[in-house]
């Protein structure tokens, strides 16, 4: 690594060139899906990803000659104007086939995307173009497992160290490692994301879902993005309970420590069971699943839209059932529907908004807090009071029986508070925007913990549509700080981020 902490502008936009030519290359595959259902916008699709490739690979060649080092300030410069970038290349599909005109709705729907957020802003997803729904899906594969992580298994070919990117895409803690060299974690950390990709698409058809609808679903699934190809939802399935199950397999793998997933296949049983975040994640998943069925079993009406077909299999199995799918949706910010929790009761709806605020495991493609952050700041909490009536007593926070280092919690202690500034701060500017309090508060701590439905108008079975114009850039902004952890954007805020030393 080099000394001078300097900006390498060049390989800054090299690699932002990279990114961008991945992104054509998906365009490509999504009008190769466009051609083979006859949509009629193969032909739009193909020249977005024309020029999205021209662009990507143009930027790539006048920045050839560079020096291939990477210091801590480029990796959080590429991964945020990476992430800004890909969405504003992202939008030409949506504005060439005129699936969305409004550069703000297309920008806003991309963001969401890759982001893995979920929030749309499309009235009628049934009659947009396969092709357009496919690259719609696309956005949150990628953005999923971070199209940063993708680039760095590639650069090693390009003679370029990658570690700078990935510290600056996964910032929190748990960042264990498979491999000792970072483009291999990387490359293993893909094959377990395709290889859960593939086969929840094959088992989704198999249980008697259209092909294109699993392959989108999938994509969604391990992202834990949550776009849809039915304006329902996954609600569209009610009266087909075995593929809503499948999507419930997959949420809750998605939303676990993608290591774990390897010690699995190495048969490490005991690494994953004696992982303190994987049962801290599994009894939260389980206890709100049981509030949340006793309570709709002796009271809520699960039926209450016009949009949800009758459920099946008798009331019990339907409470816990929608129950189970809307915590891991919730906990996983997956954001899918089966049902509308908001018309649940009171105490329901304000359980499931507290939900938002908790994330899925850290190693996961899940946004939110992250579950093992709050593990940490509530062992700290506990301690504090036993560092009160022993004030000489050296008491370390525990993780895994190892002691957590104090630069850890401080960067925790930092984050929690930085996330509830930016929640509140969130929430004063969509009040400022016209929002009515329900759907600021909603739509403040859905966009930053990427979760996609919300509370008020922008409710599971509503979207963000009748946002202001000025509101989707807030949200879109929300959406990005959230998905990279805070301190990765709004380092870049900061006078000293850009002082040459």
């Amino acid at each position: 690594m080099r000394s001078s902490v300097k900006l390498n502008y060049k390989i800054i936009f090299h690699l932002m060139g990279l990114l961008i030519t991945v992104n054509g290359g998906f365009m490509l595959l999504s009008s190769i899906i466009s051609f083979i259902y006859k949509d009629g916008v193969g032909i739009e699709i193909l020249l977005a990803g024309i020029v999205t490739l021209v662009l990507g690979g143009a930027i790539m060649l006048a920045t050839r000659v560079n020096k291939k080092e990477l210091c801590k300030r480029d990796g959080y410069v590429i991964v945020t104007f990476g992430w800004i970038f890909m969405s504003l290349v992202g939008t030409l599909p949506y504005i060439f086939t005129g699936a969305i005109p409004s550069f703000t709705n297309a920008f806003f729907e991309t963001m969401s995307g890759y982001t893995t957020t979920g929030a749309s802003i499309l009235n009628d997803i049934e009659s947009i173009p396969k092709g357009v729904l496919f690259w719609r899906s696309i956005t949150h594969w990628i953005g999923g497992m971070g199209i940063i992580v993708l680039a760095i298994a590639i650069l090693p070919l390009l003679g370029i160290g990658g570690m700078e990117l990935f510290a600056a895409e996964a910032p929190g803690p748990g960042g264990d490692k498979l491999h000792p060299r970072i483009a291999d974690t990387a490359k293993r950390l893909w094959l377990i994301y395709v290889g859960y990709t593939v086969a929840e698409t094959i088992i989704l058809k198999v249980a008697g879902m259209d092909l294109f609808d699993a392959m989108n679903h999938s994509l969604s699934t391990l992202s834990t993005g949550g776009f849809s190809t039915k304006n329902a939802s996954v609600a569209f399935w009610n009266d087909q309970p075995i593929i809503q199950y499948i999507i419930m397999v997959f949420m809750f793998l998605a939303g676990t420590n993608f290591v774990l997933s390897y010690f699995a296949f190495k048969t490490k049983f005991s690494k994953i069971f004696g992982d303190e975040e994987f049962r801290f994640y599994t009894i939260i998943i389980i206890v709100f699943t049981l509030i949340s069925s006793l309570i709709i079993y002796f009271g809520a009406d699960i039926t209450n839209s016009s949009v949800f077909h009758p459920l099946v299999w008798g009331e019990l199995e339907s409470a816990v059932r929608h129950s189970l799918f809307q915590v891991l949706a919730i906990v996983t910010t997956t954001g899918f529907v089966s049902a509308d929790y908001t018309v649940w009761t009171p105490f329901l709806t304000m359980v499931f908004f507290g939900l938002m605020f908790l994330g899925g495991s850290a190693g996961s493609t899940s946004g939110g807090v992250k579950i093992v952050r709050h593990m940490l700041l509530i062992k700290n909490g506990i301690l504090e009071f036993k560092r009160t009536l022993h004030p000489h007593a050296i008491l370390p926070v525990r993780y895994n029986t190892k002691a957590v280092r104090q630069p850890i919690v401080f960067n925790i202690l930092a984050f929690f508070i930085l996330y509830l500034l930016s929640f509140i701060i969130g929430v004063l500017v969509f009040s400022l925007l016209g929002l009515d309090f329900k759907t600021a508060l909603g739509g403040a701590a859905s966009s930053l913990g990427n979760v996609g439905p919300a509370l008020g108008s922008l409710g599971p079975v509503d979207n963000y549509s009748a946002l202001p114009d000025l509101a989707k850039w807030w949200s879109s902004f929300l959406m990005l700080i959230g998905r990279l952890e805070l301190f990765t954007v709004l380092i870049l805020f900061t006078p000293f981020f850009w002082r040459n030393r």
